[in-house]
């Protein structure tokens, strides 16, 4: 990968000309997104059990540095409803300096991944995970509305899942009908606005409305400012937490889900933008900007953030074209604090729970949930272990089950596919059909095998999950032959479990005073063994590309005669140079062919 991959978009957007039309187009687009993330700061801050004012600090300082380093030309950062459970379970647990120790790692950790060019494999989160820890979360978020969007009379909130549905039944009786009706109508403004028109957020209508509604009518329904007094319209001030050295152990795991979150949202942020642009982004850039973004993000007041999926469209349909409009953005939210931030404090609770409550469907994606489903059952058990671990346990324990489930599984798929027998004697080894035979010009029916010589095939991949059905096949021949061929002409790569079991049948074969000879070896396995030792071992004579010159070598050890028209061989691998030039002293096989 080049160094170019490592250059924030801005500087390749300058580099390449930046017109006034597009200034203006990113300015409006800018200023929409900016309106449309304050109400969504100031909700995702309260859920997470900060101020609601640090939503705002984290809007504006993390979408600033975002934009500017961003490996995409329109990704939106901010706070997100992803990190809204992790969060209030850190500062339930450590509180706020917690919050920063641990978002701090999580930052640097990004950014140690960005350089390390890692933004490609976290890409590979399998989908039935990513799925299962997102519908989890948005349901602990809709859950945790319940009591400001039904005005319930509670002092407090239980963190547990199934400890809050007990609270809530517990308190059914305290429902008050002003908070409920303007949080009904919030969710409906905000689903139904859009058939109006698409260029005023709904959330920022329901705000209006209901805000007046509860001033003009003097409604009894919670406020920001009688839950949280006034909200600061000042500007964000540095602070360094205060670091407890006996807690940053215990925030390791926590700050790995965070940088594991940042990372997986904003790539896929990312890869979202580039399939309605047409563009093509840098994730090891993205993943380095989200980095920096959180490690300035907590010592300016802030919480994690994030690539926005939801705000990331909304720029590009608003026409946003670089990370102008991401930059504007971020001022707009400033410019807002510090005008209008006291004015804030009027917003009913109940109507931030219905917002919350639509980000929480829309988060869900509930559709792809039920489609999946109806999958294969692994890939569905991967699912719901997943959306489970993360609504009863903990979504640090479900993203690490669900990845290492998911490689199991993978893992097993994988052996399964593998098949490895005697194809001299067909056992344990899918006997080819006639159909087979005439398209494979290498098929073992081709050749002429001489008495006290056995050929065993490896079909597939290689690695410590076929590694025990390769020995035990192995043991299934009765007589042990004179000089046993491995065939390997369809495994492309080999692990160090897949070396070691070799090494095993090259020592049973030594003992039994066989010969080991190896044929169609890729060049992966080769490179392999070569470092391994293992050609050392069993005789680079013994190494041939394909198992017509490793049925030669066989007769000249068990002095069977060689046929008098030997077979026309098709390659059946390919020994490119990069690979020879790594060998030299393979190629030096007398055996191998040139």
């Amino acid at each position: 990968m080049s160094h170019e991959k490592l250059k924030p978009k801005i500087i390749t957007v300058f580099k390449q000309g930046y017109s006034s039309p597009v200034f203006f187009k990113d300015l409006t687009a800018g200023i929409i997104v900016g309106i449309v993330a304050l109400p969504l700061a100031i909700a995702f801050a309260i859920a997470s059990g900060v101020k609601p004012e640090q939503g705002l600090y984290t809007a504006i300082v993390a979408g600033l540095l975002i934009s500017l380093l961003s490996g995409s030309r329109v990704q939106i950062g901010g706070p997100t409803g992803a990190f809204i459970v992790i969060i209030y379970g850190i500062v339930q647990k450590f509180g706020y300096d917690g919050l920063v120790i641990a978002t701090i790692m999580a930052g640097v950790l990004l950014v140690v991944m960005g350089f390390a060019k890692l933004g490609a494999v976290i890409k590979y989160i399998p989908y039935p995970v990513t799925v299962g820890f997102t519908a989890g979360i948005a349901l602990i978020i809709a859950v945790g509305q319940v009591r400001d969007l039904l005005g319930l009379t509670m002092e407090k909130v239980p963190a547990e899942f199934i400890e809050k549905i007990v609270a809530y039944s517990e308190h059914a009786g305290s429902i008050a009908p002003a908070a409920a009706v303007i949080g009904i109508a919030t969710i409906a403004i905000v689903f139904l606005w859009p058939r109006v028109t698409q260029r005023v957020p709904g959330s920022l209508v329901a705000i209006i409305l209901t805000t007046a509604a509860v001033q003009l009518l003097d409604l009894p329904v919670e406020t920001i400012g009688s839950r949280f007094g006034s909200v600061s319209g000042s500007l964000p001030s540095f602070r360094l937490p205060q670091v407890d050295w006996r807690t940053v152990s215990s925030l390791v795991s926590p700050a790995i889900t965070i940088a594991l979150l940042a990372g997986i949202e904003s790539l896929l942020s990312a890869v979202v933008a580039d399939g309605m642009t047409g563009r093509k982004h840098r994730s090891n850039m993205e993943l380095i900007a989200q980095g920096v973004a959180n490690i300035a993000s907590p010592l300016f007041g802030g919480i994690p953030a994030t690539g926005a999926i939801a705000r990331t469209a909304t720029n590009i349909k608003n026409g946003g074209q670089t990370p102008i409009a991401g930059i504007v953005h971020a001022i707009v939210l400033l410019l807002i604090m510090l005008f209008f931030g006291k004015w804030a404090a009027l917003i009913p609770m109940a109507t931030l729970a219905g917002i919350l409550v639509v980000v929480a469907y829309n988060m869900s994606e509930l559709h792809h949930f039920v489609k999946l489903l109806k999958s294969p059952k692994m890939d569905i058990a991967v699912l719901l272990v997943t959306f489970f671990l993360t609504v009863l346990v903990d979504l640090t324990v479900a993203i690490q089950a669900g990845v290492v489930l998911a490689a199991l599984l993978f893992m097993k798929r994988m052996s399964d596919v593998t098949q490895v027998g005697y194809i001299t004697s067909m056992v344990g080894f899918e006997e080819e059909d006639e159909e087979d035979q005439k398209a494979d010009p290498n098929s073992i029916n081709k050749f002429s095998v001489p008495d006290g010589v056995e050929v065993f095939e490896v079909n597939g991949p290689f690695f410590f999950g076929a590694a025990e059905r390769f020995k035990h096949t192995l043991n299934l021949i009765v007589k042990k032959p004179k000089v046993l061929i491995l065939r390997t002409r369809t495994v492309l790569a080999m692990d160090a479990t897949a070396l070691h079991a070799l090494e095993e049948v090259y020592s049973m074969t030594k003992r039994e005073g066989s010969v080991l000879i190896l044929a169609g070896i890729h060049a992966q396995p080769m490179i392999a063994m070569d470092k391994a030792g293992f050609l050392d071992i069993v005789g680079v004579e013994n190494v041939f590309e394909n198992l017509g010159d490793a049925l030669k070598r066989a007769r000249a050890i068990v002095g069977a005669p060689q046929p008098e028209q030997p077979s026309a061989i098709v390659p059946e691998v390919d020994w490119d140079r990069a690979s020879e030039k790594k060998m030299r002293r393979v190629t030096d096989n007398p055996g191998r062919p040139s």
